[in-house]
């Protein structure tokens, strides 16, 4: 035990004494990359110009989920209202020429058909995502494999 106390009670006290103490009152510069504007104050960006209205646009993959060929800025989906349903639920999408709903959104995750679309497709936007008039930031040569092509 002596042995130990006389090894280890010097490390352990010049460990101590090495331990840099910052000053409470130092202060901490924190910026971020919109400086000291707060972000209420931020302006929206508009970095893109959404896609105008245009024809459902090709898949690239099987089971790809439908893009999105026009805008929804101001499209309102919360628990109680989903406005992508006002043109493409069962019931108006021929009057809005919009592509109705898949069958698929309306099965539980057991496979048990339900009368209106599940919960968990009920956000559209979790999959279905519009496309902007905007040039590609980064090269793409992705080609479909042949086998999947229609």
């Amino acid at each position: 035990m002596k042995f130990l106390s006389r090894v280890f009670l010097p490390v352990l006290l010049v460990a101590l004494v090495t331990i840099p103490v910052r000053a409470a009152d130092a202060p901490v510069k924190l910026q971020s990359l919109r400086g000291d504007t707060p972000v209420e104050a931020t302006p929206e960006a508009d970095m893109y110009k959404p896609m105008k209205d245009s024809e459902p646009i090709p898949r690239d993959f099987i089971q790809q989920p439908p893009l999105i060929p026009h805008a929804i800025r101001d499209y309102q989906i919360t628990k109680n209202f989903n406005k992508c349903m006002d043109c493409h639920s069962w019931t108006r999408y021929k009057e809005f020429n919009a592509t109705k709903v898949s069958l698929t959104h309306f099965k539980d995750r057991d496979g048990k058909e339900l009368s209106n679309i599940s919960p968990r497709r009920y956000f559209c936007t979790q999959c279905h995502v519009p496309q902007a008039d905007a040039k590609p930031l980064v090269a793409n040569t992705f080609k479909p494999g042949t086998g999947l092509q229609r």
